[in-house]
């Protein structure tokens, strides 16, 4: 994106500055400016309103000698910074109290990572700024290398697990995108009977939904309507595999049916697509 005065050959000239910079904001778009901060400052001052949906904005120095997040740190723009920052070989200018006293935005967890309570980020954050420690349960290894104040004797708990947990002030739950879930369905299933099937599931071994990385089945169902609407649903992608693939997992089954081998050419679909996906997902 360039002004069509300067940079006549960009991809995506414009002639109104602020104009164009409101448009990308308002779509919730990032925006990186190579500019002054005072220039991104003024364009979108009127659209403020509410920081949990600003997407990241970003200034930085023509000559490169300065990363400076405006907004969207809740929403990667402090992670931005540091990216852009280290390329740059500058310490990105991060003003945010935890990010600078924890050397982490708890309210922004990395990719794979999903927190369950951001509604009770705010009383956490207010209680670990003050002073109070906090006990890590579970693993996570960008909270372990953090310099959050982690103690087994706590008063305040981060939950890194993929089980059902409630959260609170003084406990933030974190999920991580580990759980792969394989589906079969009959031609013209009822997506809503599917996606319950998913859900109950989950529900019943105490695991989060917000754990679920994606959903798996056989190739023959790449066309099924409730397949795809449950991984919408879900919020997840949906991969299928060959039957000769997921026939290869017949020996880890608990349930193999060759009334499933017959028709499909696979002893199983749902619990076969789950455990090569876990599998592949292990391996990388």
């Amino acid at each position: 994106h360039g002004l069509a005065e300067r940079v006549p050959d960009a991809g995506h000239p414009f002639v109104e500055t602020a104009a164009h910079l409101r448009g990308l904001f308002a779509a919730g778009r990032p925006i990186i400016g190579i500019c002054a901060a005072a220039v991104l400052i003024r364009a979108l001052a009127p659209l403020l309103a509410d920081k949990r949906a600003e997407p990241p904005v970003l200034a930085v120095a023509e000559d490169g000698s300065a990363v400076v997040p405006l907004l969207g740190g809740h929403h990667g723009a402090h992670r931005l910074a540091r990216q852009i920052g280290d390329f740059l070989g500058v310490a990105p200018a991060i003003t945010t109290a935890g990010d600078v006293r924890f050397g982490i935005a708890l309210d922004d967890p990395p990719p794979g990572w999903i927190l369950a309570n951001p509604g009770d980020y705010k009383g956490f954050a207010g209680a670990l700024l003050a002073g109070a420690a906090v006990r890590l349960e579970g693993v996570a290894d960008w909270l372990e290398a953090s310099r959050l104040p982690l103690a087994e004797s706590a008063s305040l708990t981060i939950h890194a697990t993929d089980q059902s947990a409630p959260g609170s002030p003084a406990a933030l739950v974190y999920h991580p995108r580990t759980l792969a879930v394989g589906v079969g369905a009959e031609r013209g299933a009822k997506p809503e009977e599917l996606l319950a099937l998913v859900r109950g599931t989950l529900s019943a071994h105490g695991l989060a939904e917000a754990s679920v990385a994606g959903l798996f089945s056989l190739d023959l169902k790449a066309d099924e309507p409730a397949v795809h609407a449950a991984a919408a649903a879900l919020g997840v992608p949906v991969r299928f595999f060959s039957a000769a693939v997921l026939e290869a997992e017949t020996p880890r089954l608990a349930t193999p049916s060759d009334i499933v081998f017959r028709q499909v050419g696979c002893h199983g679909v749902a619990e076969a697509a789950g455990a090569d996906a876990a599998e592949l997902a292990s391996a990388s």
